[in-house]
C-alpha cells in the first residue's frame, strides 16, 4: 500500500500535474493541502475518472484539505474539537483538517497554520491549533488501527531540516515552541517515519519559488508523516519525490513549491 501527502498550492493550477503524478506514482492514498477551492469547485468527478474516490473540505481561495483513495474511503471526519478560529478563537474553524479510513489505514490530512512571524497573531493561533490537534489525535495514536497524520506542518523538526539554520534565526517554523508542539505529538506515540528510512540526504519538501531556491538546495523539510506504532510497523520505505517539484518542459503548468512525500507500507489494503 502506498500513501502520500502533497501540498499542491492551488489544485486548480496544479490539476494536470496531479493527474500525471497519480498515473505515474500510483499511490493508493494521497492527502492534499492548500487546495484553495470552494467545496462545490472540487474536481471529484475528474478524480473518480482517474480511479480515486475523494473527500474534501474547502473554503475558497485559502487553505483546503482533501483525501484521495483507490482503496475505499470511509468514516470521513472534518471536525477538530477545540480547534480555534482566526482571528478570534471563537470564529469558525478554517479548512485545515480532514481524516478518513482508507483500506484499513486511518489518515489525517493537516495544513498547520503558517504562523507568519513570531510577533504576529497568526503565531499564537498556530500554537493553539497544534494544541487542539494533539488532544484530538491522542486516541488514534494509542490505537491498534494503523494511523498517520500527514501534511504540511509548517515546522522543521530539527536544524538539519533547513538548508541553513543561521538563515532562520528569529523566524517561525524553527522556534522552540513549534518544535515542542511536534514533540507533544511524539509523546503521544507518533513517530516521524521519514528521516530514518528516506532515500538520499536532505529530504527537503519545500523550496521557495524565489532566487532559484530549488536548484540551489535551499529547502526545508516541513511536510511530515507521523505514524502510530501500528502504522510504523508496516512502513517499508519513504522518500520525497523531488521530480514533482521540477519545472518540467515549457508550456506545462508550473509546479507547487512543495514536493510529495511518499510512504510504502506492507499493510494489506
Amino acid at each position: 500500500m502506498r500513501i502520500a501527502t502533497w501540498n499542491v498550492n492551488s489544485l486548480a493550477a496544479r490539476m494536470p500535474r496531479l493527474l500525471g503524478w497519480l498515473a505515474e506514482a500510483q499511490p493508493d492514498v494521497l492527502v492534499l493541502q492548500e487546495t484553495k477551492l470552494a467545496q462545490e469547485a472540487f474536481p471529484s468527478e475528474a478524480l473518480l475518472a482517474a480511479g480515486y474516490a475523494s473527500a474534501h473540505r474547502g473554503e475558497g481561495r485559502w487553505n483546503g484539505v482533501a483525501v484521495l483513495s483507490r482503496v475505499g474511503i470511509a468514516d470521513v471526519d472534518a471536525d477538530l474539537p477545540g480547534c480555534p478560529g482566526f482571528p478570534d478563537p471563537g470564529d469558525p474553524a478554517e479548512a485545515r483538517f480532514l481524516a478518513a479510513t482508507c483500506g484499513g489505514v486511518r489518515v489525517a490530512s493537516v495544513y498547520v497554520p503558517n504562523g507568519r512571524t513570531t510577533d504576529d497573531p497568526h503565531y499564537a493561533y498556530k500554537l493553539r491549533w497544534l494544541d487542539a490537534l494533539a488532544v484530538h489525535l491522542a486516541p488514534a495514536a494509542a490505537g491498534e488501527t494503523p494511523f498517520a497524520v500527514l501534511g504540511d506542518f509548517n515546522i522543521a523538526p530539527t536544524d538539519a531540516d533547513v538548508w541553513d539554520p543561521a538563515a532562520f534565526v528569529g523566524s517561525t517554523h524553527v522556534t522552540p515552541q513549534e518544535r515542542a508542539a511536534l514533540a507533544a505529538l511524539r509523546d503521544l506515540g507518533l513517530a516521524d517515519v521519514v528521516p530514518t528510512i528516506s532515500k538520499g540526504p536532505h529530504p527537503y519538501t519545500y523550496w521557495d519559488y524565489r532566487a532559484g531556491a530549488f536548484h540551489k538546495g535551499m529547502g526545508m523539510r516541513i511536510d511530515l508523516v507521523y505514524g502510530n506504532p501500528a502504522f510504523v510497523a508496516c512502513v517499508q520505505g519513504a522518500w520525497v519525490d523531488r521530480e514533482a517539484r521540477k519545472t518540467g518542459v515549457r508550456g506545462t503548468p508550473p509546479p507547487s513549491d512543495h514536493a510529495p512525500v511518499v510512504v510504502d507500507l506492507s499493510c494489506e489494503a
